[in-house]
């Protein structure tokens, strides 16, 4: 049987983020991707240029569309940018037999433009974050949504437990944007108490843009494929690292698109070789 997922989030013109990231890292890994468009954004390498958002009643109509007809397996939340889109996104699974919900809390795109209104914050906590088996926020999205500043490795275990007790299954806590790092270590921890520490090399790049939608992505491809999370997660760190390693240096000056080809390009050892798992 054929694996399908559910994206649900942003347009992103220049292809690197959003759901055209999302639908290339479900097609890399073997799934069928679906999506439902939350917001068209004319966005490049050098950064959003404009904003323009689908109706919430919209939303829920793309999200019937599929869920009706297709036996989904995984859907993912990306760029919802509003309140009025968080509680369609959230009515909506509601009224079906959910599949498992993964949440990448989009906020802040690289550039700096904000992708998620302020008061839409506390609808993300109080509607969606519940029904999230698994959610991956970066240091600045976990202090929003913890309360608090992150700045050891104390500070990342506690942000992770205080989302936990939002009510997500699991948070993925990445390390990215912490500064004076060697290495780039995310942070698995479930709310059963599973634990995990993956650490990668840090690499030195512009091409990061839509790491955190391509992550999230692949988490979303291996629970769909039916990996448990935290081996789903593994995976998923492992092509994120592949596709940040081997960049394509595409666009101008500005923050460049991961490699979607790379994981599929190397050898399962040289895969696992990236990743260390604690």
């Amino acid at each position: 049987m054929t694996a399908i997922a559910l994206t649900v989030a942003g347009s992103d013109s220049g292809g690197g983020a959003g759901i055209q990231a999302d639908l290339k890292t479900f097609q890399e890994l073997g799934v069928f991707g679906t999506s439902a468009l939350t917001a068209v954004t004319a966005q490049n390498t050098l950064g959003v240029h404009g904003v323009y958002p689908i109706e919430a009643a919209g939303v829920t109509a793309q999200m019937r569309a599929v869920l009706d007809d297709f036996n989904v397996g995984a859907v993912k939340s990306g760029m919802l940018f509003s309140a009025d889109i968080i509680r369609a996104v959230a009515e909506t699974l509601q009224s079906y037999s959910t599949p498992t919900l993964i949440i990448d809390p989009v906020m802040i795109a690289k550039g700096g433009a904000s992708l998620l209104l302020e008061e839409a914050v506390d609808a993300l906590k109080t509607f969606l974050i519940p029904m999230a088996s698994v959610i991956t926020p970066n240091i600045p999205e976990a202090e929003v949504l913890a309360g608090m500043t992150i700045e050891s490795d104390v500070d990342v275990e506690e942000a992770a437990n205080r989302i936990l007790q939002l009510g997500a299954g699991a948070v993925v806590m990445k390390g990215g944007h912490r500064q004076g790092v060697h290495f780039a270590e995310d942070l698995f921890l479930s709310a059963d108490g599973e634990r995990l520490a993956l650490r990668s090399e840090w690499i030195h790049t512009q091409n990061t843009h839509g790491t955190g939608c391509t992550f999230s992505a692949a988490i979303t491809a291996g629970i769909a494929l039916g990996m448990p999370i935290s081996e789903a997660v593994v995976d998923a760190k492992r092509f994120i690292q592949a596709a940040i390693t081997d960049g394509l240096t595409l666009g101008t000056a500005g923050h460049g698109p991961t490699n979607h080809w790379a994981y599929r390009q190397r050898s399962e050892a040289t895969r696992k070789e990236t990743v260390f798992i604690d």
